[in-house]
Parts: C-alpha cells; structure tokens; sequence
C-alpha cells in the first residue's frame, strides 16, 4: 500500500509538471502571438496612413517630385527600410532618372570605379553622382526590374548578376524591393526601398505589403499624370482661344461699303488658330486693297506669320498703287523672319472704283475666278508671282507682275485659299477646280454673299460629316 501511494504521488507530481510546463508553453506561444498580432496591427496602421496620405496628396495635384517623396517615405516606414527611391522614365523610354531618392537611401545604382576613387577624397562625389545620374532602362536592378515586369525581391544586391561588370561595381551589402510603376498599360518607371543587412532581411509579409503598396502608387502616380496633363491642356486651350480672340479681331468685322460694288469675305479655320488671312483697306482716292493669303503649316506658328504679314501690309500699302511693288515691300520685310520651312501665298488686289478696274497681282496664290455676265463664263486670272518668303527679293521681284481688269456690270471675282478646291470626300477624292468654278458659275448671277453662301453649302454637301482638313477663306468682289 505505502509503495502504491508512493508511485501514485510521483506520478501526480510528473503530471502537475507538465500541465505547468504546458501552461508556460501556451503563455509563451499567447505572448508572441500577441506581439504578432500587434505587430500586423501597427503594420496595418501604416499602411492605412501611408494610403490616407496618399490619397491628400492627389488632392492637392502635387508635382511628381513631392509625390514621388511621399510614396517613398511612406512605403519607408510601413515596412521599415532604410530608404527607398523612385525613377521615372523618360518620354522616349530609354533612361530612368531619379525623381526622389531618400536621405538614408543605401546606393541603388552601380557606382563607376572613378566615382570610387573620388568619393575617399571626397564623399559628396558618391551622394552627387548617384542623386544626379540617370540609368539606361536596361541597366542595373532598375532595368532588371523593367524587363521582369514585376515585383522582385533582390536579397543581396551585390551578388544580382547585373553587377558582374568590372567598371560598374556594387559593394554594398544591401536587400532591395524592387516593382515596376504602370498605369493604363504604360511603363512610368520604378519604385524600389532598401535595407542593410545589419537591419536584416526583408520578411515574405514585407514583400507582400510593398507588391500591395506599389500597385496603389501606380495607380496615384498614373492619375495624378492624367490629371496633370488635362490641367496643363484646358490651359494651354484658354490660351488658344484667347489667341483665336485677337486673331478674329485682326480680320475684317464687317464688309465694307463700297461704291458700285458688292465685296463679301469669310474664313473659316480648320483649326482654333488659323492660318489664312483676309483684309480690306481704304486707300483713298476712291481706291480699295483687297487682300488674301495662306500660310503654309497650321496652328499657331502660321497664325503668328499671319499677323505679321497683315502688319506689314498695312504699313506699307497705303503708299503703293502696284499690288506687285506692294507685296515686293512686305517680301523684303518678312522674309528676314520667315522660317526656312514657311512661305505665304498671297494676292492683292487693288480696285479703282472710279475706272471699274481690278489691278491684282499674285504671289504663289491660286488665280482667282472671274465671272463674266455677258459670257455666262468662267476665267482664270493669272498673273506670274513667287510666293512670300521664298526669296530675299530680287528674284522676287523680277518674276511677280501686275495684272489689270475691267469689270462690267454683273461681273464677279472670286479669290479663294487652297482649302477650298482641296477639300476631301469620304472617298478621298478632291472637291477640285472643276466642281468650284462650277459652283461659282451658278452663283455668280446672284451676288457676292450668295457666291460664299452657295459655295460653303456645296463643300458641305461634298465633305459630308468628315473634318475639314484646311482653313478656307472666300473674297467675292461683284460689280454692281
């Protein structure tokens, strides 16, 4: 019995000890899954604060430097490295370049051996180089990463195979995460954090986080880009229609009256700014300029030649009676200031109203269409010119002659830029001389307005709903 009792006690205390054991053992694995626990907590804490920052930042349509340096150190602190980096790429995809890179940032890039060498005699050669150069899109981990087209995990950089290159070397021992930043399937450039290895290395859980905080900055950076770029566009529209406003202010705000005879003009732009021009000028002496022009190229380059050669008209027509030696003064003054690319075409035309005579001269410019009533017929008035701009003078000069007409009554003139005949249907094919002198000849019993209103009706009809490819401007000139 005494034996019994002793054994039953033993074995009682062995069991006491192994529940006690047991008890710290659960009370051991309770505590660290507890500072697990608060450890994923405070994990999830910074990456919501990394996400709210984010998301006030884009708010405030940040440049890409202040967004690029809070992403960085955001993604720093969620998962504790030492720094971090991005580089955008270039507009034509060839280098990335560094948009901010953190204080404490270890080197992400290979360092040159003479870099090496310059930075023990003095350090800010190293800090200089890497803060300032841009790598080749292929290059390093940076292009590594690229290429991959995902996020990686580089446990020592120095071993990555991208550094075996003996003039590029990478000393370092450094553990990176790298991703690719992309929105709307377009490659924005990388975003990578490191840490030393005396900090250690980077979890599975870490790696996870920034793959998760990278997709999210892709998609701040891609919009905060859109929206840049359609801020940046309604400026740069603003400005365009404030140009078309000054530009619409140099053109003719009205026909003039002119006696025994009708003059209607029209333009219409392809484009905000156009690059076709038309002007009346009262000569006096019961004498009346009458002007139009083309410049070669759109937009707002021939726009701004446009207002030069209105300018230079103005200031020089008023002593002039030849429309060649007139347009001979605006050569010399323009073409100083032409680009080699641009010329204008040009006619000008001087009316007598006294005599019934039309003097006109051309320079490079289509020949205008003149309607003879008693004929019921179309003509082409050509007279040799050379187009603005193309020569200094001279040879300007020698070639552009003038050209007089007397006009009857019912007879009518119509000067017209290329857009007009050149003009294209849905087919592609050409609204042409034949269709416009056509045109012209059926209106032209019905006066000057009804020519530019008859003529813009059957473009219409004849381009239908595609977009007019040119600026078109008509001057129709009736004798009453």
């Amino acid at each position: 019995m005494h034996d019994a009792t002793l054994i039953l006690l033993v074995v009682s205390v062995l069991v006491i000890i192994t529940l006690v054991i047991a008890l710290q053992n659960q009370r051991r694995r309770l505590r660290r899954t507890g500072k697990k626990f608060r450890e994923l907590e405070q994990e999830e804490q910074r990456m919501f604060t990394f996400l709210h920052d984010l998301g006030l930042a884009i708010e405030n349509d940040p440049s890409a430097a202040v967004l690029s340096r809070i992403i960085v150190d955001g993604i720093d602190k969620v998962v504790t490295a030492r720094g971090g980096a991005i580089y955008f790429l270039n507009a034509e995809h060839d280098f990335l370049s560094p948009s901010y890179i953190s204080e404490d940032c270890p080197p992400l890039i290979g360092i040159p051996v003479e870099i090496r060498k310059k930075a023990e005699r003095d350090p800010r050669a190293l800090e200089s180089h890497i803060r300032l150069s841009r790598v080749t899109a292929d290059d390093g981990i940076l292009g590594h990463c690229l290429n991959v087209g995902e996020p990686i995990n580089v446990e020592n950089v120095k071993n990555h195979p991208v550094f075996r290159d003996a003039f590029t070397s990478y000393t370092d021992d450094v553990s990176a995460l790298l991703a690719p930043l992309r929105h709307a399937n377009k490659d924005l450039g990388v975003l990578v954090v490191a840490r030393r290895h005396e900090d250690g290395y980077f979890t599975a859980n870490d790696f996870a986080v920034f793959r998760s905080a990278a997709e999210q900055s892709s998609f701040a950076i891609g919009n905060a880009r859109i929206h840049r770029e359609a801020n940046e566009k309604r400026a740069i529209e603003r400005e365009l229609n404030n140009a078309r406003e000054v530009q619409r202010i140099l053109l003719p705000q009205q026909d003039p009256v002119v006696k025994g005879f009708r003059i209607s003009g029209t333009n219409l732009p392809a484009r905000i700014i156009s690059g076709d021009y038309y002007d009346y000028i009262d000569l006096g002496e019961k004498k009346f300029g009458i002007a139009i022009a083309d410049v070669s190229g759109k937009g707002v380059p021939a726009g701004l030649l446009m207002a030069m050669c209105r300018s230079s008209l103005r200031s020089v027509a008023l002593g002039g009676l030849s429309p060649s030696k007139v347009m001979a003064a605006v050569n010399r003054q323009l073409f100083p200031d032409i680009r080699e690319d641009m010329f204008i075409s040009m006619a000008y035309s001087i009316l007598d109203t006294d005599s019934g005579t039309l003097t006109l001269s051309r320079a490079g410019h289509d020949p205008a269409l003149l309607y003879r009533r008693e004929t019921g017929k179309v003509e082409l008035l050509r007279s040799p010119g050379l187009a603005l701009g193309i020569d200094s003078g001279a040879v300007f000069e020698r070639v552009t002659r003038d050209l007089e007409v007397e006009l009857k009554s019912g007879d009518c003139v119509l000067f017209y830029t290329d857009g007009v005949k050149e003009a294209v249907d849905a087919d592609e094919e050409e609204f042409g001389m034949e269709r416009m002198s056509e045109t012209f000849r059926r209106a032209a019993p019905l006066g000057a307005e009804a020519i530019l209103n008859r003529m813009q009706e059957d473009l219409k009809s004849f381009t239908g709903e595609g977009p007019q490819m040119d600026d078109i401007t008509l001057v129709a000139i009736e004798k009453r």
